[in-house]
This record gives C-alpha cells, sequence and structure tokens, in this order.
C-alpha cells in the first residue's frame, strides 16, 4: 500500500495509490475517487449504498466496483458527540493537516495493515478546511460477511473457542504498542471464518506500554455487561493473559 496526497482547493485526500490510481504517477496525481465521492448523496444518487452500520455517523457500506473491481467500501463521516455538538456536529479545530482525525487515523491503521494486524485497509481520507475548522470523512475498505461482537453475544454465537481469540487478537495489538480509546463489542468484528478485526481507530495511538492496557480492558468489559454478557470477559481475559508467543 502506497499512501499518497492531493489537493484540490480547500480539500486533502490521503489515498492508497495502488488501488485508487491507473498509474504509477506522483503523490499530487488526482485520485480516480473524486472529492464528491466522500459525500454519502453522491452513493444514494447512484443506487451504490448496499448497508448502513448503526452508531453516530451513520457509516455507509457501498458497491466500490466503479473506483475498484468486486470491492465493498465503508463510508464515514467524522461526527462529534456530547455537548460540543450542539455547537458543531461535524467540525473540528484546524491545526494542521497531518493533525487532523482523518489523516492520523489512515496513516496508523495503514501502518497497522502493514504489519499483518487485522484492520481493514484504508482507501482514502477526506479533509475540507474551514478557516480554523475542518470536517471529514474516511473510507476504508469492508470485511465481507463481518458481523460485530455485540450482534454474536446478543444473539448467543459467541462461543468460548471465539471469545479465546477476541482475548488473543487484543493481546496482539497491545503488543503492537495500540491503545483503542474505544474497544467495545462493537468496533470488534468477527469474519465468516471467525478471525477478529479491530475497527475505528480514530483517536487511538501507539504508545509504550502502561496503564493505558488495562484501561482499554476495563472499557470493553463495560461495553459486555451493556450488550447483556459480562460472563464474556472471564474467556477474553484468559486468552489475552497467556505468555507473548500465544498471542503472536
Amino acid at each position: 500500500m502506497r499512501l499518497a496526497t492531493y489537493r484540490a482547493g480547500k480539500i486533502f485526500i490521503l489515498y492508497d495509490a495502488d488501488s485508487l490510481c491507473d498509474a504509477d504517477r506522483g503523490s499530487q496525481t488526482a485520485p480516480l475517487l473524486p472529492p464528491h465521492g466522500f459525500d454519502p448523496d453522491y452513493w444514494r444518487d447512484a443506487g451504490r449504498v448496499i448497508g448502513e452500520a448503526p452508531g453516530r455517523g451513520a457509516s455507509l457500506f457501498l458497491d466500490a466496483s466503479p473506483f475498484e473491481a468486486g470491492a465493498q467500501w465503508v463510508l464515514r463521516p467524522y461526527r462529534r458527540g456530547g455537548l460540543i455538538a450542539r455547537l458543531s456536529d461535524d467540525r473540528y479545530l484546524w491545526t494542521g493537516l497531518e493533525r487532523t482525525r482523518a489523516f492520523r487515523e489512515s496513516r496508523l491503521t495503514a501502518d497497522l495493515h502493514a504489519r499483518g494486524l487485522p484492520v481493514p485497509r484504508p482507501v482514502a481520507a477526506r479533509v475540507t478546511r474551514h478557516g480554523l475548522t475542518y470536517d471529514a470523512a474516511l473510507i476504508t475498505e469492508r470485511i465481507p460477511g463481518a458481523r460485530a461482537l455485540a450482534d454474536l453475544l446478543q444473539q448467543d454465537e459467541a462461543g468460548a473457542a471465539l471469545l479465546a481469540r477476541v482475548g488473543t487478537t487484543i493481546r496482539r495489538f497491545h503488543d503492537a504498542g495500540l491503545d483503542h480509546v474505544d474497544l467495545n463489542a462493537r468496533n470488534l468484528l468477527v469474519d465468516p471464518q471467525d478471525e477478529v478485526w479491530l475497527i475505528d481507530l480514530d483517536r487511538c495511538r501507539l504508545r509504550p506500554e502502561g496503564a493505558w492496557q488495562a484501561g482499554n480492558l476495563a472499557r470493553l468489559e463495560r461495553s459486555l455487561v451493556k450488550f447483556g454478557a459480562p460472563e464474556a470477559m472471564v474467556a477474553i481475559r484468559e486468552a489475552y493473559e497467556l505468555p507473548t508467543k500465544a498471542s503472536a
């Protein structure tokens, strides 16, 4: 994967040049996906929205075949929550392009993907500057047939073997230094082969070992309680605490 940047006026796009360029060209070459390709209405008008994920921001599942043969993508606009959303639910303070949430998440995801960790491939990120603020959106590759761990737990379809795999997967990310600030049962996906994937790396970062690891697990445990499966944390912790070689 080669991340390249492109600017068109106040719009900045960071994209996977290997999939969104038709030739090996410079970093300022326009990607095949145009700036309006980050607009949900563009995909709705084209009849290529094939699903929608729950939660703030309303991520859309897209048929991306016009840009990448046979591919499905996930389009996620960045949205604020809490009290600040009353002022603006999609604007963030501009402190530099590489510090925008979309660029930081895309580069972090690409780094982890290159290490062979189970995260979706980042396709493109778009940032539009508005003076002292910006809005943004991110497109990642959709994992075919994947379901949220939360849904599997609620339907009693998460057995001990799967929960152990969740634990070893989280340990792999922690060993790589990933502090996932929103580790919950919706951000852990399970594909048809029972492989576990981690999504939504917004505001996440790489850090040295520390108390944040226990904090991640505590957040996940609260999520499992919310989804009515507090006992699932026992199997997850047991697998997580195995020696490092077992979680590699």
